[in-house]
């Protein structure tokens, strides 16, 4: 059986709009099965879907994929575990985000 990669041996990700599954797969290093189940199994991961279900994804989805792969293979957590840590990561770097919206509008509002 072959030893993964580790992710800091991952290609960088070229400056392109979107990749397809295979391209994603190599510069993630994870098989286009595995990709496919993840979008199922992480409510974060969700491609753009063109003809005939095509996916594309994009640089941010890039990043997502190998934030659940070091998640998963290198610091060892369960698919629930990681899909907990995404979570708490998705609403932890949220909330500056809604607060600095929010206060934007008050400073129009105030006007």
């Amino acid at each position: 059986m072959s030893r993964q990669q580790p992710t800091e041996q991952l290609p960088p990700i070229p400056s392109k709009r979107y990749f397809t599954i295979g391209e994603a797969s190599q510069l993630c290093g994870v098989k286009p099965h595995v990709l496919r189940y993840w979008e199922q199994t992480f409510d974060q991961l969700r491609p753009m879907k063109r003809r005939g279900s095509r996916r594309y994804y994009q640089p941010e989805d890039l990043a997502t994929i190998r934030r659940i792969r070091t998640l998963l293979y290198d610091e060892g957590y369960t698919v629930d575990g990681a899909r907990q840590q995404l979570a708490s990561k998705t609403a932890a770097a949220a909330t500056p985000a809604v607060v600095a919206e929010l206060q934007a509008v008050v400073g129009i509002l105030r006007e």
